[in-house]
C-alpha cells in the first residue's frame, strides 16, 4: 500500500550552488492518521562514483580533497580520502564516471561494472548516486589526474589491505569509498 501525500507548501529557500527547498506537506499514514511535516530538501542532482582497483598490485585507487561540509563539521584540516565521484550533469552515469576517472585519478577505464545505486542521505538529500568498479592497469594512465579548474586532487594509489584498515581505525570516512572496498572485499575479486 503507498502512502498517500498532499503537498501544502512548496517553496524555494536557494538556487545559489544547487535547489534547497521547503516543503509542508500532509502525509496519511497506513493507520489513516494524518500527520503534518515540514522538511528541507536539497536537490544537488544525482551522481557517480567509482572504485578503481588492481588485482595483480592488489591495490585500489583513491582520492584525497578539500571538503567544506567535513571541514564545518570537525574534519581538522577539511581533507577527506574518497572514491572518484562526479554529478552527473546532463550525462549518463557511466559517460560521467569515465570522466571524472580521468579527471580526478588520471586513469582511462576500460571495462566497468555497476554493482548499485543508493540514496545517501535521503532524509534531507534528493541524490541517487550510481556506484561502479573497475580493474586500472598502470598502462592506462594518460595524465597526473588532479582535477579540473577549481578543484585541488590528490592521487592515493594504496594497497588494498590498507585501505581496508584504513577504513578501521577512521582514516577513510568517505561513505561511497567504504561502501566500495567492503563491496570489493566480499566479492571475491581480490582474492
Amino acid at each position: 500500500m503507498s502512502l498517500k501525500i498532499e503537498v501544502i507548501k512548496d517553496k524555494i529557500l536557494s538556487e545559489n550552488y544547487f535547489v534547497l527547498r521547503n516543503i509542508t506537506y500532509d502525509l496519511t499514514r497506513q493507520d489513516g492518521e494524518v500527520v503534518r511535516h515540514k522538511r528541507e530538501v536539497y536537490d544537488r542532482g544525482n551522481g557517480a562514483t567509482i572504485l578503481l582497483y588492481n588485482r595483480e598490485k592488489q591495490s585500489v585507487l583513491l582520492i584525497r580533497q578539500f571538503r567544506i561540509a567535513t571541514w564545518v563539521n570537525g574534519n581538522v584540516d577539511g581533507r577527506l580520502i574518497e572514491a572518484c565521484a562526479g554529478l552527473l550533469d546532463d550525462d549518463e552515469p557511466e559517460v560521467c564516471i569515465r570522466k571524472e576517472a580521468i579527471e580526478e585519478t588520471g586513469y582511462e577505464v576500460g571495462e566497468v561494472r555497476k554493482v548499485f545505486e543508493l540514496y545517501m542521505s535521503p532524509g534531507g538529500v534528493t541524490e541517487i548516486v550510481h556506484f561502479f568498479i573497475a580493474e586500472y592497469n598502470d598502462a592506462q594512465r594518460a595524465n597526473n589526474g588532479g582535477g579540473v579548474e577549481d578543484e585541488d586532487i590528490e592521487v592515493l594509489e594504496l594497497p588494498f589491505r590498507q585501505a581496508l584498515a584504513m577504513v578501521a581505525s577512521g582514516e577513510i570516512r568517505d561513505g561511497k569509498a567504504v561502501i566500495l572496498l567492503q563491496y570489493l572485499q566480499t566479492s571475491g575479486l581480490m582474492d
